[in-house]
């Protein structure tokens, strides 16, 4: 059985993408709320963030 988490793909939290994207961590979670960005909720139902999809998302925005 695949597990949906990947081992090698660490979370990350709000506040760790904010400081990556230089922006508050309410913005991180609007853009969430917004389909901007994945995420997944916690079961104590707080939000985290998949650092290669980050990367990713950095890679992307730096090239503008």
């Amino acid at each position: 059985m695949s597990s949906p988490n990947n081992d090698s793909d660490n979370l990350l939290t709000p506040s760790e993408v904010a400081a990556l994207f230089r922006v508050d961590p309410k913005t991180v979670t609007r853009w969430a709320k917004a389909g901007k960005i994945g995420s997944i909720r916690t079961l104590g139902g707080h939000r985290r963030f998949r650092e290669s999809e980050v990367m990713q998302l950095l890679g992307t925005e730096s090239q503008d």
